[in-house]
């Protein structure tokens, strides 16, 4: 039977204190949407709306080039009333999930047993199994079917001892659901729409309805304020890591470790304390990231070291490279095989051929660097000129004293060698030793300058 997913992400979530809407606030580095919408789409459902409210275009503009529907839901009436604003264009033959956009840890895994464990003509709720449920409405069952959930408020004492609560994801074929929707009242203390209401019209119907238990509470938490968002930001921490761990990834620390996107490995790799990896990134087999590490939209070959403390986006090596301490690769940056990159380095939007080394305090933007060559301790590439940005290219087997300014656009030859100090503003030709200094000069009687007092 075909599957609609309606998620609901109109809430203001005032307890945020953010100008942000809610389900926008970054979970591991993404939208809390952006996680209910990745799970929905794992399910292979041939219709997603996302209902929202508050924030207006703010919520459908993080999201551009989507394949799902978008419907507005003006006014916020409940739980009940938000569904209804994606029902519309939801085809009478399919069945619909509804989840909610401020719970993004429940898993594809859970959602596939709700739906295959449920027949077509049936409703499910979606339970869970708390230690302390205060609050929460309870699952009421005849034996195994549900046959209400009852809120704290109204609850029996018989019926506070229940520990299964209702965690609001639920299942159910369109078409009946549609008219229990039109069905609802707002005869309560708040004027809303329940959606919890639609059970007791389905058991009056005679409709089956199910109740199928999440593994954990943490897997169906709501999200509420900052306090939540951060809690949730580490169990899924946890989550991620323990996949990674599972592969053979090895870990100093997992509570000290986040992944904000999706990070691939290979075998024998290892990871010390405190690294951030965001966005898409892969590390080759046996790479080892030290400690303090930033790593964004890269990818690190086979047997690549990152020294503590290094800055790495949107660059890419070779094999057996050796990056930092303290060293910053900039976008475009791409290290070939066994480059050297010492501490206090920053590239840019260069390229460095094999065997070579940068190993200090040294600066190469927009450059063309070939195999074998040296460059030397606070070597700068002058790539711009206040205007434009020129290039740079170093040939094979190139030796760059302490200290050079090359002067874009320039060309170094192969196997030269230039001198310490020189600043280079022509072009260096094959296997020639250039050298450019001012003549030294000592100026007799001149004296510090004296501070004003």
């Amino acid at each position: 039977m075909p599957l609609s997913v309606i998620i609901l992400a109109a809430g203001q979530g005032t307890r945020m204190r953010s100008d942000l809407p809610k389900v926008l606030q970054p979970l591991a580095g993404r939208p809390l949407l952006a996680h209910v919408v990745d799970t929905a789409q794992q399910l292979g459902a041939d219709d997603v709306c996302v209902v929202y409210g508050h924030g207006g275009d703010t919520v459908p503009g993080a999201f551009p080039g989507n394949e799902f529907r978008w419907s507005l839901q003006a006014q916020q009436l409940g739980t009940g009333h938000a569904v209804q604003q994606g029902m519309p264009e939801t085809p009478d033959e399919n069945r619909v999930l509804i989840l909610f956009g401020d719970v993004p840890l429940l898993t594809a895994a859970t959602l596939e047993r709700l739906l295959n464990q449920t027949a077509d003509n049936e409703l499910a709720v979606l339970s869970v199994d708390m230690d302390d449920p205060t609050g929460y409405g309870r699952i009421v069952r005849d034996g195994e079917n549900v046959v209400g959930i009852v809120e704290q408020k109204d609850a029996s004492e018989a019926q506070l001892s229940i520990a299964e609560i209702n965690t609001g994801v639920m299942l159910c074929p369109a078409e009946p659901l549609k008219r229990w929707l039109k069905n609802l009242g707002n005869d309560n203390a708040q004027g809303e729409y329940y959606l919890t209401d639609v059970i007791a019209m389905a058991v009056r119907d005679g409709t089956g309805v199910k109740g199928i238990r999440a593994d954990s509470w943490v897997e169906v938490m709501g999200i509420n304020d900052k306090k939540q968002l951060a809690e949730a930001e580490r169990a899924l921490q946890a989550r991620l890591v323990d996949e990674l761990m599972a592969q053979g990834v090895g870990f100093a620390d997992p509570a000290r470790v986040d992944i904000r996107g999706k990070l691939t490995c290979g075998k024998d790799v290892f990871i010390d304390v405190n690294a951030v990896f965001e966005g898409e990134v892969s590390l080759g087999d046996g790479v080892h990231i030290e400690s303090n590490n930033l790593i964004r939209d890269s990818q690190l070959g086979a047997g690549t070291v990152v020294h503590s403390n290094c800055h790495i986006e949107s660059s890419a090596t070779g094999a057996n490279c050796e990056i930092g301490p303290f060293a910053r690769m900039r976008p475009g940056a791409e290290l070939a095989n066994n480059v050297k990159v010492g501490n206090f380095v920053e590239i840019k939007k260069s390229t460095i051929a094999d065997g070579s080394k940068i190993n200090h305090l040294t600066y190469i933007g927009d450059s063309e660097v070939g195999t074998g060559v040296n460059v030397g301790a606070g070597t700068i590439t002058c790539n711009y000129d206040g205007a434009n940005k020129h290039k740079t290219t170093i040939g094979d087997d190139v030796f760059i004293g302490s200290g050079v300014n090359l002067v874009a656009p320039i060309e170094v030859g192969n196997g030269a060698t230039i001198g310490a100090g020189s600043t280079i503003t022509k072009s260096v030709p094959d296997e020639q030793l250039v050298i450019e200094r001012s003549k030294q000069v000592t100026i007799k009687g001149w004296k510090k300058p004296v501070k004003k007092t």
